[in-house]
């Protein structure tokens, strides 16, 4: 197996979840608070906080992955780490809530349930488990 063809790979879909995120739940903030995909609304804070750290981070890989310098790679990671916290906070919206007024489920034009983001951000906490061992281990 070629490490660096599964990194690169990888690398692609990262960028593929950043991107889709933010067209999925960019046009659906209203007035801070995003209401549409999801059963709850969220931060539009937190939606340009995830935009913002993976283009940094994505340029940062790129660049460690070009220039094969492990120290960049390393600190690039906790980019990487904190991309992945931030969009698994973004798919709790899909959590149910028992509330007494809580609203009913809301379907978006892309599904009618949260597949493609579980698909999407678990596989990026995945993808992130493999840049820390690719980085750690020196296969860069």
């Amino acid at each position: 197996m070629e490490w660096s063809n599964v990194t690169w790979f990888l690398t692609a879909l990262g960028a593929v979840v950043v991107l889709i995120t933010r067209v999925r739940l960019g046009g659906t903030v209203v007035d801070g608070t995003g209401h549409g995909a999801g059963r709850h609304g969220y931060s539009a804070t937190l939606l340009r906080l995830h935009t913002v750290v993976g283009v940094i981070t994505l340029i940062g890989w790129v660049v460690a992955l070009v220039t094969g310098r492990r120290g960049v790679a390393l600190v690039i990671l906790a980019g990487w780490w904190l991309l992945t916290v931030i969009g698994l906070l973004l798919l709790a919206r899909w959590l149910p809530s028992g509330g007494k007024h809580s609203e009913d489920a809301q379907s978006d034009a892309w599904g009618s349930g949260a597949g493609l983001s579980v698909l999407g951000h678990v596989g990026m906490l995945v993808g992130v488990c493999y840049f820390t061992f690719v980085a750690v281990t020196d296969r860069l």
